[in-house]
């Protein structure tokens, strides 16, 4: 290790533990040193982690990588169990975007959860959460790499049902949990395939080892013949369905609103739902030789993009808008992935962090300040009353629907046109998805823009009970009293939204270049010539302001306009004409307000199934078969042979008698009848 490696291991490990001590203050002494004392541990700890990362991310720039191990855990025969750090250029960078999202969230926590008497805990989840998420992305091996996985899942499970006393909150982080479990059953059996046909689990053994494998074939069922790497990619990227909620493992994401506002733009906008994404770009050697796998999750990518972005039109809370546009957004990074733009993907997955965690965080301001009521129904008007909120809001919608210059613009319109130029298996159909979804998300953003801070006030009033979402208050009192005015929230939740707001209007522009097209994914993101999208997209990239300025004239920029045009129309000059659709169209709707009846779907065939299998089981299985026939048919039996010999033991001596001469008679039968044969 080279003097300057000496330096920066004392980095990394900061970057990685910092949030775990502060997190282990806070949850274990936080009753003890109080609330002040508890937050100050742990956003410590994160402002920590996120100097170490951004000091990290400039000795990469300068050269230096690092890819070693800090603890040899076990060692079974050849293969190591090691806990390890790989920091090249996408470590770093999703470092830096990991850790400065964390930080807004702990500093907007300190306000929004202020009258919670779970504060410490809160704040010892959020930064657990970071640690976990932490070596998930340092890992420089698939041990390491499952570990950060599952322990992500684990704290996501624990702040959804954080509001443990709420029945909703406990069954949304329950399907959490579950549904993660179906994906990372295909993860851990991509692993275990890795282990048995690598024999490693460390990162570049595995990727070096690859193209001798690229021909490889394994027997899964009966004779047909099936190739290793396609079956191990499309396994693990079972779990990045699951862990970034991709269909049809999306159905957990939208419930695990429920949580407490910070953990949404934590878990939902920068973290927990793009680690699969992560996982995936990490594996680009490994996907790059299956075209099959890439055709996969392009489609599964273009699916989410598309159908996941209608269901954002029906929803009136708050919250799950900007969760379905979430869900939106992981599918157009998932198409990228898919079409060999791994690159492209990593740019969106960091653009979207910023203006996604803007747009929750500006959701959660407004939350409280219409007291706690989080239906848009009952909003309007909002501008004039919290200008800070409304105009950081502003900027995360035009970012998220691609206005020209804005950070969403750029990685929006490079997938785009990475689908487009991509040759795997559903291109085509991946390229109308992502098209089709530019107007789907314009329509969406700007309905709940206009609906919150535009046209007249339908505050001052209590929700009405039978609004479907009148129950997802936050804490347990509904909606502005009559008389009430909605108010600006307090600094430490506005300036979280300011720092936010600086990065969704200039990030893109200022390292698009850099990034996609300087070299910087360069021995760390494998591309094989054979899958020529990104060279395609470089070869007609001019600098970000030619492809700004190129943009107004682009089928996504009129997409764009007719959505934000058709939603104004609908939602402020004819407020009357989406009743008359719901009406007419009534059919449509009640399957998108059902969710596409997936969630029926389980509960019927898989949740009830697993019952019925299970009652069956219990009852035929169980009761009738092992402890009816094995166990009690066993008991009765024996029981039955010893009545039997009971009738022998008569205690008279002559019946013995008879009984011995006739047992002599028999056994002289048997040994002379042979004799005489002879």
């Amino acid at each position: 290790m080279t003097g300057m490696h000496a330096d920066m291991k004392l980095a990394y490990l900061l970057a990685a533990f910092a949030p775990l001590a502060g997190a282990i203050i806070a949850g274990l002494f936080g009753r003890s040193i109080g609330r002040t004392a508890s937050h100050w541990a742990t956003i410590t700890g994160v402002a920590a982690s996120c100097g170490a990362s951004l000091w990290t991310l400039a000795d990469v720039l300068a050269g230096n990588t690092f890819n070693g191990t800090l603890y040899e855990w076990a060692v079974i025969g050849d293969v190591r169990l090691e806990v390890g750090f790989l920091i090249d250029t996408l470590t770093a960078t999703m470092m830096c975007v990991v850790t400065f999202v964390s930080l807004m969230v702990h500093i907007y926590t300190i306000g929004y959860m202020a009258e919670d008497p779970g504060y410490q805990r809160f704040f010892s989840y959020i930064s657990l959460f970071t640690f976990a998420m932490m070596m998930l992305i340092m890992a420089n091996n698939f041990l390491q790499l499952f570990f950060g996985w599952e322990a992500v899942g684990l704290v996501s499970y624990l702040l959804i049902g954080f509001w443990f006393t709420r029945p909703t909150a406990i069954h949304a982080n329950l399907k959490a949990f579950l549904v993660n479990r179906v994906g990372d059953f295909g993860f851990v059996l991509g692993i275990g395939l890795v282990l048995v046909h690598f024999g490693s689990l460390d990162y570049v053994e595995v990727f070096e080892a690859a193209p001798d494998l690229a021909r490889a074939t394994l027997n899964l069922m009966g004779e047909a013949e099936w190739s290793l790497l396609t079956v191990t990619c499309i396994c693990l990227f079972i779990g990045a369905m699951g862990k970034s909620a991709q269909f049809p493992l999306h159905v957990w994401l939208p419930d695990s609103m429920e949580g407490p506002t910070p953990i949404s733009a934590l878990i939902h906008a920068a973290t927990m739902v793009t680690a699969g994404i992560f996982m995936v770009a990490r594996m680009s050697p490994l996907f790059e030789l299956s075209d099959t796998a890439l055709g996969f999750v392009i489609v599964i990518g273009a699916i989410t993009a598309l159908f996941m972005g209608f269901l954002g039109i029906v929803q009136n809370d708050i919250k799950r808008v900007v969760a379905y546009s979430t869900l939106s957004q992981l599918g157009y990074m998932t198409v990228a992935l898919g079409a060999s733009a791994y690159g492209i993907a990593v740019f969106h997955l960091m653009t979207h962090a910023f203006f996604k965690a803007l747009l929750f965080l500006a959701a959660g301001s407004v939350i409280i300040g219409m007291h706690h009521d989080q239906d848009i129904r009952n909003m309007g008007g909002l501008r004039k009353y919290m200008p800070v909120t409304w105009i950081t809001s502003l900027v995360g919608s035009l970012a998220l629907i691609g206005t020209p210059f804005l950070s969403g613009f750029y990685s929006k319109d490079l997938i785009i046109e990475a689908a487009k130029a991509a040759n795997v298996p559903g291109a085509g159909f991946a390229y109308f998805a992502v098209m089709a979804g530019v107007f789907v998300t314009a329509f969406y953003s700007f309905r709940m823009y206009f609906l919150v801070f535009h046209g007249k006030e339908r505050w001052g009033h209590a929700p009405d009970p039978g609004h479907d979402d009148a129950a997802h208050d936050d804490h347990h009192h509904h909606g502005l009293a009559p008389g009430d005015k909605p108010h600006e929230s307090p600094w430490v939740i506005t300036l979280p939204l300011l720092l936010l707001a600086i990065p969704s209007l200039a990030i893109g522009f200022l390292t698009v270049g850099p990034m996609l097209f300087g070299g910087y994914f360069d021995g760390v993101i494998a591309v094989l010539d054979s899958h020529p999208a990104l060279a395609e997209v470089a070869a007609h990239f001019r600098g970000p302001v030619a492809m700004g300025v190129h943009a107004f004239q682009t089928l996504p920029f009129v997409l764009m306009i007719a959505g934000v045009g058709a939603a104004w129309y609908m939602y402020l000059v004819n407020p009357a004409l989406p009743e008359g659709i719901k009406q007419k169209f009534s059919g449509l709707h009640r399957l998108l307000e059902n969710k596409y009846y997936l969630d029926c779907l389980n509960e019927v065939v898989f949740a009830a199934g697993a019952r019925f299998l299970g009652r069956s089981l219990w009852k035929r299985g169980d009761q009738e078969l092992i402890d009816g026939v094995a166990v009690n048919g066993s008991a009765k039996l024996v029981g039955g042979f010893a009545a039997m010999l009971r009738h022998v033991q008569t205690g008279r001596v002559n019946t013995y008698a008879v009984t011995m001469i006739v047992g002599v008679a028999v056994l002289l039968l048997f040994v002379v009848l042979p004799m005489i044969r002879h």
